[in-house]
């Protein structure tokens, strides 16, 4: 089985940004550069034919490059407790639109839609319950910002899980344009 998710890898640049804004809260586990990525979408478990599936599949995706930014920080809750940080994009049209696209590719080949909304963001950091209070990061990092990158590829990673934390392994890039 392979436990796949579609993802956009920011450049060196932009991730040496994120790492620079981390830190701040005990208890953290910050995300490594290599495990630096935009979810476009999650897919999940999946045998090799399927895998081959969606490998055609997202080879079909068609769109233009297009400018995107880092956007601020800010963090999900799980049942009342902050359970991740993550650094904002801007603009998020066309991210969606790329999204929309990879779905619909994906749904042609028999993978269930994602129904959960989707917010385009990179996640830094998993927080443990009793994580540290992420006041201070938010208040020093908020305003995390970049030049635009332009994003002209997208690909497919497995992840493996280890003990440690999760080994992302590029399967295949798509070019945009």
């Amino acid at each position: 089985m392979h436990r796949l998710f579609v993802a956009i890898r920011p450049p060196a640049p932009i991730r040496q940004l994120l790492l620079a804004a981390m830190g701040g809260i005990s208890g953290a586990r910050w995300q490594s550069e290599a495990q630096l990525h935009l979810t476009l979408r999650f897919i999940g478990e999946v045998d090799r034919h399927r895998a081959g599936d969606v490998h055609a599949a997202l080879g079909g995706v068609y769109h233009a490059p297009f400018p995107l930014a880092l956007n601020g920080i800010g963090h999900f809750e799980r049942r009342g407790f902050p359970d991740a940080v993550w650094a904002g994009v801007t603009p998020h049209e066309q991210v969606k639109a790329l999204h929309n696209k990879v779905d619909a590719a994906l749904l042609r080949v028999g993978v269930p839609p994602d129904e959960r909304a989707f917010l385009p963001h990179i996640t830094i950091g998993r927080l443990k319950r009793n994580a540290g209070p992420i006041g201070n990061l938010l208040e020093e990092a908020g305003g995390l910002s970049s030049p635009p990158f332009t994003v002209d590829s997208f690909a497919l990673f497995e992840s493996d899980l280890t003990h440690e934390a999760a080994v992302y392994s590029v399967v295949e890039r798509y070019s945009l344009g």
